[in-house]
């Protein structure tokens, strides 16, 4: 398929809690596209690792693990989605702050990113794709029609995800949560193999003090500056 055939990608990235699986939601949901939470295909390799127990130093058992993983994303209430792992729901598990910290862990190992990158560009169908993640107009991507980069500060982002994880009935601490946030932050940034950065070419939105509604108009907006036309952009 040439260049110009391929369907028209909108790579979205940010490190945790800078807002991008919301906003990234909303957005696919008012254009009609489809939606990869890359995110979440780690969380639920991770929590596939745990279920399976193959070790986290077994290279070649996590990258056929990643290469075999069957993930669906279906819409549930608005701004949310229905994760399924061979049909089985797996949402609310693989949402827990222990299975987003494997994740993170396992996105350092080059194995598990190589396992995964065939999976994360089958998402890419007619009419398009919103696609959310920290390397998805860096790397899996590079060619996306459009790349936002998506951040917040430390203490916004931490809060945001309290309250998240609060709605959804799960414990938490603010304390914690802004240490977790801060510790991921130092290894996406730092590690070796696809670490967290803007695209050269993307466009860098700080989202602190900012409303859903304010930033997903913001992000509409650059869309339909670059696609023109778009279902749900007038």
């Amino acid at each position: 398929m040439t260049r110009d055939a391929l369907p028209p990608v909108l790579a979205i990235d940010g490190p945790s809690g800078s807002g991008k699986g919301t906003i990234s939601q909303r957005i696919a949901q008012t254009l009609g596209w489809h939606l990869l939470d890359s995110g979440a295909l780690y969380r639920v390799l991770a929590w596939a690792v745990h279920a399976s127990g193959v070790s986290s130093t077994d290279l070649r058992g996590l990258q056929a693990l990643a290469n075999s993983l069957q993930v669906t994303f279906e819409p549930a209430a608005p701004g949310e989605q229905r994760i399924l792992l061979d049909g089985r729901d797996v949402t609310q598990p693989v949402r827990t702050e222990e299975c987003g910290t494997r994740a993170s862990e396992l996105a350092a190992i080059p194995e598990v990113r190589e396992g995964l990158k065939v999976l994360q560009r089958s998402f890419r169908q007619l009419p398009g794709l919103v696609a959310d993640g920290r390397d998805m107009g860096t790397v899996i991507f590079p060619d996306a029609d459009l790349k936002i980069f998506l951040t917040a500060s430390p203490g916004e982002r931490a809060q945001r995800r309290y309250n998240q994880l609060k709605q959804k009935g799960l414990d938490a601490t603010l304390p914690a949560l802004f240490r977790d946030i801060t510790a991921r932050d130092q290894r996406d940034q730092n590690r070796a193999v696809s670490p967290l950065k803007p695209a050269p070419d993307a466009v860098v939105l700080d989202t602190t003090g900012a409303g859903i509604e304010q930033v997903v108009a913001q992000v509409l907006d650059l869309a339909r500056q670059r696609f023109g036309g778009l279902k749900g952009g007038s």
